[in-house]
C-alpha cells in the first residue's frame, strides 16, 4: 500500500460519520477498499459495499486475498435475490463483509428484515452516478433513521463526472447525509511525493502519420469543425462547451444532448442529425488509430448505406476525402495499361487484377454486365500497414537485444531478466487489437493484411449475390408519381463519376471471384496442406517487411528520460461500451485464409514479401492486456517493460502505483503516440479535463454550506409538509374545541420491480409509507379501487410495440374499479411527446398519439396522468388518495394469482370467459398478446380451433408462421414406447 493510502484511511478513520473521497482516475481505488476492509473486524458487525461493478468486485477481492492470504480470513461475498429472506438475514448477522446490490438492500429495510443495530457501516462505490432521488440516497436516509452510530463513506475515481450540473459534489454530500468532502488529485503532495519518488523508465516514442491517415485526420476535422458551426447557429446551445477539444470526449455527446433535451421536440431534423453525425465523426477519428486500414475501410462502407441518405456531413466536400483516402490505403484502380484515373502513366510494379469486356468470371459474378472501359482497368493492392506496427516490432527486438546483454553480463536484477520472471505487457484499447497486434507478430504484418483483405472481398461478393436475389424477386419496376419507377438520366457531370465507381465496383467483385477459386482450390488441396511459413516463423522478422504507403514514410523518433513523471503521457480513458465497434456495425465474416502454396498470380508478391525469415531476431515472451476489461492485470503478470499501445491516463496512473508498491523492480515503460495527431490533443487535453475538474471542486468545497448537525438532519418516517397540508384542506372547518384532527399515515404498495427506478425514494419523502410486495397486476395500489401502471417515455413506445401494455390495462381493468396509466417525464426533458405542427388529424399506426387514443376508447374506464417529473408523480398520488382508504397488502398480492383450485377472486372478466381456457389459449406456441383476441372471436372453444385449417388460423393470428408453429403444434404426433 503506497502512504497517501494511509493518510485517506487516517482521514476516514477520525470521522466516525464517513465521507466523500474523490479520487484521481487510476490511483488504485480498490486497493484502497481493500485496505479499509482488512482493518474491519468482526466485532464491529457487518460491512455492506454497494453500487460495485463486476470487475470492482473481483479487483477489491484479489486485492484483498494479496494483503491478506490467511484462508480462515473472512472474503466478501455477495447477497443475491436468488437467496430466500431467512438466508440474507442471518448473512446480515453473520458480522462479515458483503457486496449487494441497491434494490435487494432497499426491499430489506422497508420489509424489516434488516437488522440495522448489527450493521456498522455502508461503503458506496462509484459516488458519481448518485443524484438526490437514487435508491442509495434512500437507502441512506431510512438507514441513518434507524442506525445513527454506523458510518457512510462514499468514493469516486472520476472526478470530471462530479461537476456535470449545477454543484452535484454538494447535492450528494447532502442527500447521503455526510459533512465532509476529501479530494485526492494527482497533483496532491502526498500523492505526487509516493509517484515521483521512484519512477519508472519512460520511453517516448513518437510516430508520423502516414500521408493518407493524415489526410483523413484533417479531412473528419474539418467535418467536425463544420457540424459545430452549424449547431452555434441554432442559438440554442452554450457556445462556450462546444470546442473541437470536447469533441474528442464521448462526455460531448451527454454535453449537447444536455443542452438539447428540454427543447429536443421543437428542434428540426437537420440539427438533430448534426448532434448524431457529431458522435459518428469522433468514432471516426478513434477508429482511424486503432483499427486497421480494411477494417476502417469496412466501417466506412457500412456508414455509407446506413447514413448515406440522411446524414449531413456525409455530403460534405471533406466527406469525399475521407472516403478516398480510406481507399487508397487499401487499393487503387488503375487501367491494365498502367495509367491511373486523373493521373499520368506509371509503371505498376504492384498485384493488379483485370477486368475485361470478354472476361467470363467478370460476367458470371456481376450478373453478365461488362467493363465499360475498352482496355480494361486493374485493382492495384496496396494493403498499408498500421506505421506503429513496424515500431513495436523494432521495440520488441530492442527489448529482447537488451535482455540478452542483461543476462550475459550477469547484472544485478537478474531475476527481473530471466526466463520465469521477464514479461513484457502491451496494453491495447481492446480486446481486437490485441489479437489483431498478436497475430501481426507471429505471422507478420502482411499476412494480417492479407486476411482483412479476403475477408472485405468476401463480404463484397456475398452482399452482390443478395442484391442479384432481390433483383431477380423485384423484376418490373414500383413507382408513383410522374416517375412511375423509372430513373431519370444522369447529368454529364455525373456520367463519369459513375461509371468510374462502376469500374471500381466490377474490379473488386472480379477480385472477389479470385479470391473464391483461391478458397475453394484450398478445400481440394485440404489433405495435403503446406504450411505457410518456416518452422521459426511465428517469432520471427514478418515485420521487417515496409509496406508500399505510409509505414515506409513514418519516421519515429525516441526520446528517453530517466526518471520522467508519467503524468505528461497519460490519456482518458473512454470507455467505448456504448460505442459500436467498425466489425459490430458491419457483417459476418468468416475467417478466410490463403496458404502460400495456393498464392498464384495476384498474391505471389506478398508471399514473396512475407518468406524473408532467415534474418529474423527473436522476441521476448508478451503478454496483452485489454484496457476495456478494467482488470487488475500489473498485480498478475509482474511485467518488467510495459508497451503502452494506445495511451490511457487512467492506466498511466495504475503503472506509476505499481512502481511505486515495487520500488526496487527495474520497470521501463514505452509510449507509442501518432505525431501531430488527434490522439496527443485526446492525451493532453484528458490531463487538462481532470486538473480543471478538481480545480472546481476545491472551489466547491470552499463555499459548500454543510450544516454542523448534517447526520442529524435525517427525517425518519416523519410526514413532511405536502400531505399533511392536504389533510388540513381536506378536513371540516368547524373544530370543536380547537382539536386538531388525528393524521393518517399514507401508504402505498409498490411493485418489487419499480425499485429500479427513483420514484418510491420521492414518496418516501413526501411522508408516505412504502409497502414492497411482488404485485401480478400493476405497479403502484393506492386504495381498494385505484391501481396505477407507471411508464416512462422509452417504457411508453416499447410497451406499445410488443403489445405489452394492452395486456398490463386489460388486467387493470379485470380487477380494480378505477385503472390508472401513469405517463411519466423527465423533469429536464420536453413535457410533450411531439411538436404540435407534428399531431395530424388521422389515424397513423406510427403516432403513439393514435395508440393512446385507441387505447383509450378500447378501455372507457381507463385513467390517463401525464406527470412532469417525479415530485408531480408524488403530488399527483397524495391527491388521488385523499378521502380513499388504505390499500390491503394480503388482497393486492392475490390480485390476478389463481387460488389452489384455480379460482380468482374479483375477477369480474370471468362471469363472460372462460379465464382457464383462455390462459391455456395463451400458453399455446405462436398465439401471442396481439393476436389471442382476435383468436377468441374466431372460434368459440378450444376444440374449434384445434380443428381449424391453416389459412382460417394464418388470418386471425395475422402471420403465416404464427398459424403454421400453432398448427405444427396440434398436429404433433404423441410419442409412444415400442
Amino acid at each position: 500500500m503506497v502512504q497517501f493510502h494511509e493518510h485517506i484511511i487516517s482521514d476516514l478513520l477520525e470521522d466516525s460519520n464517513g465521507g466523500l473521497v474523490i479520487l484521481s482516475s487510476g490511483l488504485a481505488l480498490h486497493k484502497l477498499i481493500s485496505s479499509l476492509l482488512v482493518l474491519h473486524s468482526s466485532s464491529q458487525g457487518t460491512l455492506l459495499i454497494l453500487s460495485a461493478s463486476p470487475s470492482q468486485k473481483s479487483s477489491i477481492t484479489h486485492s484483498l486475498l494479496t494483503l491478506n492470504p490467511n484462508p480462515n480470513n473472512s472474503r466478501p461475498t455477495e447477497i443475491t435475490s436468488d437467496l430466500s429472506v431467512q438466508h440474507r438475514h442471518s448473512l446480515y448477522s453473520s458480522s462479515s463483509i458483503f457486496f449487494i446490490t441497491s434494490r435487494i438492500l432497499i426491499v430489506d429495510l422497508l420489509t424489516s428484515k434488516l437488522p440495522t443495530s448489527k450493521i456498522s457501516g455502508l461503503i458506496i462505490l462509484n459516488a458519481h452516478n448518485l443524484s438526490d432521488t437514487c435508491t442509495e440516497a434512500f437507502i441512506v436516509r431510512i438507514f441513518r433513521s434507524l442506525n445513527r452510530d454506523a458510518y457512510v463513506r462514499a468514493f469516486s475515481d472520476k472526478p470530471h463526472s462530479m461537476v456535470s450540473g449545477f454543484a452535484k459534489a454538494e447535492r450528494i454530500v447532502k442527500s447521503l447525509y455526510l459533512r465532509k468532502l476529501y479530494l485526492w488529485p494527482r497533483f496532491q503532495v502526498y500523492v505526487s511525493q509516493d509517484l515521483e519518488k521512484n519512477p519508472p523508465i519512460v520511453v517516448d516514442i513518437r510516430v508520423s502519420l502516414s500521408p493518407n491517415m493524415e489526410g483523413i485526420q484533417k479531412a473528419v476535422i474539418e467535418a467536425m469543425g463544420a457540424c459545430l458551426k452549424e449547431i452555434r447557429k441554432t442559438n440554442k446551445v452554450d457556445v462556450e462547451d462546444l470546442t473541437l477539444e470536447n469533441g474528442l470526449f464521448k462526455s460531448f455527446d451527454e454535453i449537447v444532448r444536455r443542452q438539447l433535451d428540454p427543447i429536443w421536440h421543437t428542434l428540426g431534423r437537420k440539427t438533430k442529425q448534426l448532434v448524431s453525425d457529431l458522435k459518428t465523426l469522433r468514432k471516426l477519428l478513434d477508429y482511424l488509430v486503432r483499427y486497421d486500414a480494411v477494417t476502417y475501410l469496412k466501417y466506412l462502407d457500412t456508414l455509407r448505406v446506413s447514413e448515406g441518405g440522411r446524414s449531413v456531413w456525409i455530403f460534405a466536400e471533406s466527406s469525399y476525402k475521407i472516403f478516398e483516402f480510406a481507399k487508397k490505403r487499401v487499393y487503387r484502380l488503375v487501367q491494365s495499361d498502367g495509367v491511373k484515373f486523373g493521373g499520368d502513366k506509371k509503371d505498376v510494379a504492384s498485384k493488379k487484377r483485370k477486368v475485361k469486356e470478354d472476361n467470363h468470371d467478370s460476367k458470371e459474378v456481376n450478373g453478365g454486365s461488362s467493363s465499360t472501359s475498352t482496355g480494361g482497368v486493374a485493382l492495384n493492392e496496396v494493403l498499408e500497414e498500421a506505421p506503429k506496427w513496424k515500431v513495436l516490432r523494432e521495440v520488441l527486438e530492442e527489448i529482447e537485444e537488451e535482455r540478452q546483454k542483461q543476462v550475459a553480463m550477469g547484472e544485478e536484477h537478474v531475476e527481473d531478466v530471466g526466463d520465469d520472471n521477464f514479461t513484457v505487457l502491451i496494453a491495447c484499447k481492446d480486446e481486437r487489437s490485441c489479437m489483431q497486434l498478436e497475430d501481426c507478430i507471429k505471422n507478420g504484418p502482411q499476412q494480417v493484411m492479407r486476411e482483412e483483405w479476403g475477408k472485405y472481398l468476401q463480404n463484397k461478393a456475398e452482399l452482390h449475390v443478395i442484391q442479384k436475389r432481390i433483383k431477380k424477386k423485384s423484376k418490373d419496376p414500383k413507382g408513383f408519381g410522374i416517375l412511375n419507377g423509372v430513373v431519370q438520366s444522369m447529368p454529364k457531370e455525373n456520367a463519369n463519376v459513375s461509371i468510374v465507381y462502376k469500374l471500381e465496383h466490377d474490379a473488386l467483385l472480379a477480385a472477389a471471384s479470385e479470391i473464391s477459386s483461391l478458397a475453394t482450390k484450398e478445400t481440394i488441396l485440404e489433405d495435403n496442406p503446406q504450411p505457410l511459413g518456416s518452422s521459426g516463423g511465428s517469432r520471427k522478422g514478418k515485420g521487417k517487411v515496409r509496406p508500399k504507403n505510409g509505414p515506409s514514410n513514418a519516421k519515429s523518433s525516441k526520446k528517453t528520460s530517466k526518471g520522467s513523471n508519467l503524468e505528461v503521457s497519460g490519456l482518458n480513458n473512454e470507455g467505448q461500451k456504448g460505442d459500436m465497434s467498425p466489425i459490430e456495425a458491419g457483417h459476418t465474416h468468416t475467417s478466410l485464409q490463403i496458404g502460400e502454396s495456393v498464392n498464384e498470380g495476384v498474391l505471389k508478391k506478398h508471399s514473396e514479401e512475407t518468406n524473408r525469415t532467415e534474418n529474423a531476431k527473436s522476441l521476448p515472451p508478451v503478454h496483452f492486456y485489454a484496457l476495456e476489461s478494467h482488470q487488475d492485470v500489473l498485480d498478475i503478470v509482474k511485467p518488467s517493460v510495459v508497451i503502452v499501445y494506445h495511451p490511457d491516463m487512467t492506466f498511466v496512473r495504475e503503472v506509476e502505483i505499481y512502481k511505486a508498491e515495487n520500488p526496487s523492480k527495474l520497470l521501463k515503460v514505452y509510449f507509442l503516440f501518432y505525431e501531430d495527431s488527434t490522439e496527443v490533443q485526446k492525451f493532453e487535453a484528458s490531463i487538462r479535463r481532470e486538473n480543471g475538474a478538481f480545480e472546481s471542486l476545491i472551489r466547491q468545497k470552499s463555499l459548500m454550506m454543510i450544516p454542523t448537525n448534517q447526520d442529524e438532519l435525517c427525517p425518519g418516517l416523519a410526514p413532511s409538509s405536502g400531505p399533511e397540508a392536504l389533510n388540513i384542506q381536506n378536513s371540516i372547518t368547524r373544530k370543536a374545541g380547537g382539536r386538531k384532527p388525528v393524521e393518517k399515515e399514507m401508504q402505498v404498495i409498490v411493485d418489487m420491480r419499480e425499485f429500479m427506478s427513483s420514484l418510491p425514494n420521492v414518496l418516501h419523502m413526501k411522508g408516505m409509507r412504502i409497502i414492497p410486495v411482488t404485485l401480478e397486476v400493476g405497479d403502484y395500489v393506492l386504495s381498494p379501487s385505484i391501481c396505477v401502471e407507471r411508464k416512462s417515455i422509452m417504457d411508453l413506445f416499447q410497451s406499445f410495440a410488443s403489445g405489452r401494455l394492452y395486456h398490463q390495462v386489460e388486467m387493470m381493468s379485470r380487477y380494480y374499479q378505477i385503472p390508472v396509466l401513469l405517463i411519466e417525464f423527465l423533469q429536464d426533458k420536453s413535457f410533450s411527446f411531439q411538436s404540435a405542427s407534428d399531431i395530424g388529424d388521422d389515424v397513423t399506426p406510427t403516432s403513439i398519439i393514435s395508440k393512446l387514443s385507441l387505447l383509450v376508447m378500447h378501455f372507457p374506464r381507463l385513467r390517463l396522468v401525464w406527470s412532469r417529473s417525479l415530485h408531480a408523480t408524488a403530488e399527483i398520488f397524495a391527491s388521488l388518495k385523499a378521502n380513499q382508504d388504505e390499500p390491503d397488502e394480503t388482497k393486492a398480492m392475490r390480485v390476478g394469482v389463481p387460488s389452489d383450485e384455480g379460482i380468482v377472486e374479483n375477477d369480474v372478466r370471468s362471469e363472460n370467459y372462460n379465464t382457464s381456457a383462455v390462459e391455456f389459449l395463451r400458453r399455446l406456441p405462436g398465439v401471442t398478446d396481439s393476436n389471442y383476441r382476435a383468436l377468441m372471436d374466431g372460434c368459440a372453444s378450444l376444440a374449434e380451433l384445434a380443428v381449424l385449417p391453416v389459412e382460417r388460423l394464418a388470418e386471425l393470428m395475422g402471420g403465416q408462421r404464427a398459424a403454421r408453429t400453432l398448427r405444427d403444434f396440434l398436429d404433433a404426433k404423441y410419442p409412444t414406447l415400442t
